[in-house]
């Protein structure tokens, strides 16, 4: 065998290792919200039961004795009931107030101070950064589970 046909699995890795600009890390990290987004809020899958009234109650005592409580959860499940997602927050806000101050035209001044870098797996502050994706970590133990979870490496 030649020398110069075998390759080392390191710089085979590095050469299959895909490096992102930061344009398509945006993009990335932009998908990942809209994803994460997608799965924050679903509509109660039990909101139209319609409960038995042989059915014994949680707050029953386990003694027999039941406990009379005062209705005050109507206002939770109407909580529960009529939840909105972010975005019909928004259109509402917009209907009802269009003119400043409301979410959309808050703006603040940046920051006098640098940017602060967390990392991506477990929340401290970090100093390191993924090659091909950008995310960042704080120790090697924090870099294996994030090369564990799906990196574009």
């Amino acid at each position: 065998m030649n020398s110069s046909q075998r390759e080392s699995v390191r710089q085979k890795d590095a050469n299959a290792r895909r490096i992102l600009d930061e344009a398509a890390r945006r993009r990335r990290a932009r998908k990942a919200l809209e994803a994460l987004e997608q799965d924050n809020f679903h509509d109660d899958p039990h909101a139209n039961l319609v409960l038995s009234k042989k059915i014994p109650k949680f707050e029953e005592a386990l003694d027999g004795k039941q406990t009379r409580r005062r209705k005050s959860k109507n206002f939770e499940n109407f909580k529960q009931r009529f939840r909105k997602s972010f975005a019909q927050l928004l259109e509402e806000e917009q209907v009802n107030r269009p003119e400043p101050p409301n979410y959309t035209s808050a703006l603040v001044p940046p920051s006098k101070f640098p940017e602060r870098h967390f990392c991506a797996v477990c929340g401290f502050p970090c100093n390191y950064t993924c090659l091909s994706c950008g995310a960042r970590y704080c120790s090697v133990k924090c870099l294996g589970t994030h090369q564990d979870t799906p990196c574009l490496h």
